[in-house]
């Protein structure tokens, strides 16, 4: 079932993944096993996502006149996102991350930003329409933050639900924004960058949370992984746990929680049964390897919650 539009702005991404033996020091040449593109970007993910799991899914987003850019915007098309206020420029390539894995499976990380960088708040003011159509405005900080905080601001001046993922975690995030912020879904990691509180044990989690609703988040959604999550709220401090599964590589899990939050939330939903749906979704997604690849159907998801509670 469809309902309200969601409006995701975000960073589009081809990430190039090299499989490798070790990881070369320093003037180091070493052969690699593999070479695989797959489409990512946070925000483009979180879009994707969005569509698979059944919700009316538009993007906001700058590509590159190349054959990444074609890419990118296609696959997110064949899953029914409204790619229609997508920008194409010839001033800069399509956003890269190249990934280089181990066979322990730890990585290293390079992102190319490219178009990504062109999300200005000149880029939203010509496609304002598709904010003031969607119910839910959803974003991270893999574009310009001036353009993010902005965009936050407006979406809830206009009515808006937002939800914000400080993902990349930015050092701080100014309080004219925490307080237009209905949900802030940071990691432990994120919530320890915005805080300067070690988020090592729940009660520090729960202190730190804390801190972000003294600054004016509506609610603080902490995710922990294996551990679940936990919402921080005015009414208190409810935990929900998350399936176990075989964890295989959780790169989509996060965005796939913050998608599958906000398409639940748009069909009318309560927060709570939005949450354990999220959680259900993201437990999938960490079962497959890699990004938009490895995020579950909403035919998919809806079989595993029936499994897991029968």
């Amino acid at each position: 079932m469809k309902s309200g539009k969601i409006l995701i702005l975000g960073s589009s991404n081809m990430d190039v993944v090299v499989e490798v033996d070790h990881m070369p020091s320093a003037g180091e040449t070493i052969m690699a096993s593999s070479k695989v593109l797959i489409p990512g970007g946070k925000g483009a993910n979180q879009a994707y996502a969005a569509a698979i799991l059944g919700g009316d899914a538009i993007f906001l987003g700058m590509i590159g006149s190349d054959d990444d850019g074609k890419a990118l915007i296609e696959n997110l098309k064949n899953v029914g996102v409204d790619t229609s206020h997508m920008d194409v420029t010839g001033l800069l390539p399509s956003g890269s991350t190249f990934l280089m894995v181990n066979k322990e499976g730890n990585n290293s990380i390079i992102v190319i930003p490219g178009a990504n960088t062109l999300c200005t708040e000149d880029y939203i003011m010509r496609h304002e329409q598709a904010l003031s159509d969607c119910d839910i405005f959803m974003t991270q900080m893999e574009i310009p933050e001036t353009c993010v905080h902005s965009t936050i601001i407006r979406a809830k001046k206009a009515g808006k639900i937002t939800i914000l993922d400080p993902a990349p975690a930015p050092e701080s995030i100014p309080d004219k924004v925490l307080k237009a912020v209905d949900y802030l879904t940071p990691n432990e990691t994120e919530l320890e960058h915005l805080t300067n509180i070690p988020a090592n044990s729940i009660e520090a989690i729960k202190r730190g949370a804390k801190i972000l609703l003294e600054k004016g988040v509506g609610n603080v959604l902490v995710t922990m992984g294996a551990n679940g999550s936990l919402l921080v709220n005015s009414e208190g401090i409810r935990h929900f746990p998350s399936p176990k599964v075989n964890a295989v590589d959780s790169t989509a899990a996060g965005d796939t929680f913050n998608a599958a939050f906000a398409v639940s939330l748009s069909e009318g939903n309560s927060v709570e049964d939005s949450i354990s749906f999220a959680s259900h979704a993201a437990a999938l997604s960490v079962c497959k390897k890699g990004a938009q690849i490895s995020i579950p159907t909403r035919e998919e998801t809806e079989t595993f919650i029936n499994k897991i509670n029968y």
